[in-house]
C-alpha cells in the first residue's frame, strides 16, 4: 500500500481509539488505514519504530503482516 500523504516518512501509525499500531508498508487491508485517516484519530511515533509504539502502550495490528515485528 502507498503511504498516506501526511505520513510519507512514517511506517508505523497508531489509532488513538483502539491503541493499535499499523504497519503502513505491510498492511493487508488498506481500508483500515484509509478509515483511520478519515477519522483523524491517528498518531505517529518518534523514532518511527514498533518498539516506540509499544513503549506508549500500542499493540501491533494482526492484519499488518510486518516481516520484522
Amino acid at each position: 500500500m502507498e503511504r498516506p500523504v501526511r505520513f510519507e516518512h512514517h511506517r508505523w501509525v497508531g489509532d488513538k481509539r483502539t491503541q493499535i499500531v499499523h504497519d503502513v508498508d505491510a498492511c493487508d487491508r488498506p481500508e483500515i488505514i484509509e478509515e483511520l485517516m478519515e477519522a483523524e484519530t491517528f498518531i505517529c511515533f518518534g523514532p518511527d519504530e514498533l518498539s516506540e509504539a509499544r513503549n506508549r502502550g500500542y499493540r501491533r495490528c494482526r492484519c499488518c503482516g510486518s516481516v520484522d515485528a
